[in-house]
């Protein structure tokens, strides 16, 4: 490994000049409502000194503009001042159509500083963009969005579970997620989900499709239900109207593939195809499983008329885990994990269509969607197939969903009325034998489930801001229901009000708060669980789990390049499934592989999270990016036992993390991320359970003492990331490198001792078959290195 990066260096090294490409920025723009072009409207670089004005017709080309990631800034007497989000100049002119609005505010009275932090009624607080520079260059993320977020505050990660992504934000468990792209819902977003949660190794969405990502970690759009804990909204690229362009991206784990252009006048497109070769690189790194995934993605867009526009988006991967049965047999840690670890098969896809109308104060959109799931689950004790009866799990599992959502956007002077209902349809199917070891005897697990449930809600959100921007509100609600059970089919069970806030004390000093009331049905994995082909979970009252959310905080910001904000936060759980078998929240779950959530369980649980988060982020004069955050907080579940809180599975109490890049001459960027994390509870095990041998044989894993659940703690976990990047521009093409280091200075995490068995059997006192147990050490922690290569011409 350290051959193969000294010659990546000096393959950079030895391009060390290149001539100096130029290029135009082309567009029109447009205001946002009448979609009318706009003439003689200032449009400029921003930060810079380059920029132009648009023509009667509302076009502009800024010319002279050489390779980067750039923004533009568009004002005008009448409108707002826009910053558009971060792109990048390569390899051609670049197109770039630009929205504005009427801005009624007096320019008289108010001076308005352009900045690239945007500000919504809606969600005020609790809200942050994260664009192109971020995703390309934040060290350690390899452009996977889920380890982008992992930067900013309270957002944590698990540690030594396989290199996943899963995504805990605010105290909250990795079920809590919504994810969306250009409005239309998707189940996941990364390969090898696991099934009733959402986190994996890798992620599913191309980085080269993203324009931006609004991240939510409170004060959810009420557009966008079921979330508990973030929706990540991403907004995607469109495709070039102007010119057709290839992309190819070799890295340590994938190759892809990606097509950007035209179709005709009025057609767009996007399209990639990535494959991977992970299992290599988890090969050379000796790990027990070894995961491969193939993925495809596409958007197309048609504008019939400046007044109607159809987008059609798709979305699909095949993913493929076998285990590794040459990893080190010395190793017991790796020898543990192919001992539990179920082969993994998956296929996933959403399409989509999203048909937009502006009809001058009025926009409507119409989103039609289809999602489709199929999950399979095979393991065999001691990983010998060659005995029927040595097979332990044989799961294979559909969720399919149809969505309908019709939204109108109407803008009245200083108040904007969104409103809307969606329609869907769910089906769950599953056909699952599993051995177990529950209530004290060995139990097998063997059902069918073939389900639907249709869903509905209706919401709308009433949003009024002052002329002078320095108040604004808004006022929202969402109802749902469906007609899995008499618990859930009265909407008005479901009411979910919301409140928002934001008031400008003085200067560049602002005041944001926010409280409701937000509802998530538990996933379809519980919902579907059977006992005795009865939907037992539908008997024990499993109904929509609920949460009471309230966010305060300061935000300031320094100058335009800068802002700093402070949050506190407090939400409660209420009618959270509970287990029924060992009395521990299923939102306490969810972050290994296979599925989550199937098992009997009773919406009787309550927990809460709170805490405080500070961040400083600051876009600096043209090189240096940084962003800077620290959470405290607490995240915990009252025992149905004591009647009292303790400690959840995703208690870390302490979140720390400062990240930059920065821009070095002749388009070198050096980034560097350091990672804090506290220790989280751990749960001792069960040394009597776990050894009996029918016991073992079930699961080949340890049983946990839940009379004593969170009563450890691990140690505070800290990585450093390291990236570097190069670039060179040609006529017409670009090239890129670049070195991607996870946990550069190759820190060991030491998780739990864990209880395996030695394989030597003896029958106790009682006449109980048992195995001889021993501990064993679980360290993780390894330098991941990514050497990617980029062409784009």
């Amino acid at each position: 490994m350290k051959k193969s990066l000294f010659f990546f260096l000096l393959c950079l090294l030895a391009f060390s000049a290149t001539a100096q490409q130029a290029y135009r920025i082309i567009g029109t723009v447009t205001e946002r409502n009448s979609r009318e072009r706009i003439p003689y409207v200032s449009v400029a670089v921003w930060n810079s000194s380059k920029g132009t004005q648009t023509d009667s017709l509302g076009r502009f080309s800024i010319t002279g503009v050489t390779p980067g990631i750039y923004r533009l800034q568009v004002s005008g007497l009448g409108y707002k001042t826009v910053i558009t989000p971060e792109f990048r100049l390569s390899s051609h002119d670049y197109t770039l159509d630009i929205e504005v609005e009427e801005n009624r505010i007096n320019l008289r009275e108010v001076s308005v500083t352009a900045s690239p932090f945007r500000r919504s009624v809606e969600s005020p607080i609790a809200m942050r963009v994260i664009g192109l520079q971020e995703i390309e260059k934040s060290p350690g993320a390899n452009r996977d969005i889920s380890k982008v977020v992992n930067s900013f505050p309270g957002v944590a990660s698990t540690v030594g579970s396989g290199y996943r992504n899963d995504l805990l934000v605010r105290g909250g468990g990795p079920s809590e997620n919504r994810f969306y792209l250009d409005g239309v819902e998707i189940p996941n977003i990364n390969h090898f989900s696991t099934q009733g949660a959402s986190g994996g190794p890798m992620g599913i969405i191309d980085a080269d499709f993203i324009r931006e990502v609004n991240f939510y970690t409170g004060a959810f759009p009420t557009s966008r239900g079921n979330a508990l804990s973030s929706v990540l909204d991403f907004k995607l690229l469109d495709g070039d109207a102007r010119k057709c362009s290839v992309k190819a991206t070799v890295g340590a784990s994938e190759v892809s593939l990606t097509s950007n252009g035209h179709i005709g006048d009025k057609t767009t497109y996007l399209v990639s195809v990535r494959q991977s070769y992970l299992q290599l690189l988890f090969s050379i790194l000796d790990m027990p499983f070894l995961p491969r995934y193939t993925d495809a993605q596409f958007k197309i867009k048609t504008r019939f008329s400046r007044y109607h526009e159809l987008t059609l988006l798709g979305l699909g991967a095949i993913d493929d885990m076998r285990l590794n049965k040459d990893t080190d047999p010395a190793d017991e840690g790796k020898q543990y994990i192919l001992n539990y670890l179920p082969v993994i098969k998956q296929n996933t896809y959403t399409l989509g269509a999203v048909y937009k109308h502006y009809g001058g104060r009025h926009i409507q959109t119409v989103v039609l969607s289809h999602s489709f799931m199929n999950n399979k689950n095979t393991k065999y004790l001691d990983n010998d197939e060659s005995r029927p009866e040595n097979l332990i799990l044989r799961y294979c599992s559909d969720e399919v969903e149809s969505h309908f959502r019709f939204e109108n956007l109407s803008t009245l002077r200083l108040f904007k009325i969104n409103a809307g209902v969606n329609l869907d349809y769910a089906m769950y199917r599953n056909r699952t034998l599993q051995k177990a070891f529950a209530h004290n005897q060995a139990t097998e697990y063997n059902y069918r489930t073939d389900m639907g449930v249709f869903k509905w809600g209706v919401f709308g959100t009433v949003s009024y801001e002052m002329d002078n921007g320095r108040f604004s509100t808004s006022l929202g609600m969402r109802l749902d229901a469906n007609n899995y059970s008499s618990r859930m089919n009265n909407p008005l069970k479901q009411f979910s009000p919301r409140l928002s806030l934001s008031y400008n004390l003085w200067g560049d000093v602002w005041v944001n708060g926010s409280i409701g009331r937000y509802y998530q049905l538990p996933a379809y994995t519980t919902m579907g669980y059977k006992e005795n082909n009865v939907l037992v979970n539908k008997y024990n009252g499993l109904t929509y789990i609920r949460s009471d959310q309230a966010v305060a905080g300061l935000e300031y910001r320094l100058g335009r390049d800068a802002r700093v904000t402070v949050e506190g936060f407090y939400k409660k759980y209420d009618h959270a499934p509970l287990s029924l078998t060992d009395s521990i929240p299923l939102a306490c779950k969810g972050t290994d592989y296979g599925a989550s959530g199937n098992e009997a369980a009773a919406s009787v649980s309550q927990g809460r999270a709170f805490g405080i988060e500070t961040m400083v982020r600051w876009f600096g004069s043209k090189r240096f990016n940084m962003l800077a955050s620290y959470t405290f907080f607490r995240s915990q579940f009252k025992s149905p036992l004591t009647d009292r809180y303790i400690s959840s599975a995703w208690d870390n109490r302490h979140l720390l993390t400062l990240s930059g890049t920065y821009k070095l001459p002749k388009h070198w960027d050096v980034g560097l991320k350091f990672r804090l994390m506290g220790g989280v509870p751990y749960t001792p095990y069960d040394e009597y359970t776990s050894s009996l041998v029918d016991a073992w044989d079930a699961t080949s894993r340890p049983y946990y003492d839940y009379e004593r659940y969170n009563t450890g703690r691990l140690k505070t976990f800290t990585q450093v990331d390291f990236r570097l990047d190069k670039v060179f521009y040609f006529k017409g093409v670009m090239l890129g490198f670049y070195i991607d280091l996870q946990n550069v200075l190759n820190t060991k995490y030491d998780n739990p001792p864990v209880l395996v068995s030695t394989g030597k059997e003896y029958t106790d006192e009682n006449g109980a078959r048992r195995y001889e147990m021993k501990y064993i050490a679980q360290q993780s922690g390894i330098i991941l290195p990514t050497l990617g290569i980029t062409v784009e011409f």
